[in-house]
């Protein structure tokens, strides 16, 4: 599935081409193992099993994820150690989410990194890049953080904030777009 990732990222990619069919194909795939992950109770434990079934990749028991969890493509997601991610958390992860250790998500956040295309003879087509939260990032209740964006180092995102471009190590930042309001010493 990377390799996917890797002929995706920083494409614009038209609908109806094989590419755009072949993501919506494995989306479909995933559809299902997120439902299941969504309805009824689940340990922990069955949390990360299901997780590492959507994403492929193996979670570390230090992860907590609290449900519902929602992602639409689930291949493109990789966790480090000791994240936090609160209820009602989406990831659209097509171009790749990366977060690092010790990463805190709060509710309703929303992690983007699909774009529609500008040019309206091509509106259904998309650009896909990717996420990185780097270690020790606190994104609070429900923060857009969307394609391309690197949120530094033991940064925070405040709530109900919209994070358009990089933001930096050891800052705050808030609002829509988002800009520095502090930095963290």
């Amino acid at each position: 599935m990377k390799d996917l990732l890797r002929r995706i990222i920083r494409q614009e990619i038209e609908k109806g081409s094989p590419l755009f069919d072949e993501i919506h194909d494995q989306k479909a795939e995933n559809e299902r193992l997120v439902m299941e992950l969504n309805t009824g109770y689940h340990s922990p434990k069955e949390v990360l099993e299901a997780l590492e079934e959507i994403t492929g990749e193996p979670i570390d028991p230090s992860v907590t994820v609290s449900l519902p969890f929602y992602t639409d493509f689930g291949k493109h997601i990789s966790f480090g150690k000791e994240i936090f991610l609160n209820q009602n958390v989406t990831f659209v992860d097509l171009g790749g989410i990366y977060l690092e250790d010790h990463v805190l998500i709060g509710p309703g956040a929303r992690l983007l990194t699909v774009n529609h295309l500008t040019d309206p003879e091509k509106r259904r087509g998309i650009m896909v890049d990717s996420i990185r939260i780097k270690e020790n990032a606190w994104i609070g209740a429900n923060v857009t953080v969307l394609p391309g964006v690197t949120v530094g180092e033991n940064a925070i995102v405040a709530a109900d904030s919209t994070v358009t471009k990089d933001v930096p190590d050891n800052v705050i930042v808030a609002g829509t777009p988002a800009r520095i309001i502090k930095e963290i010493n």
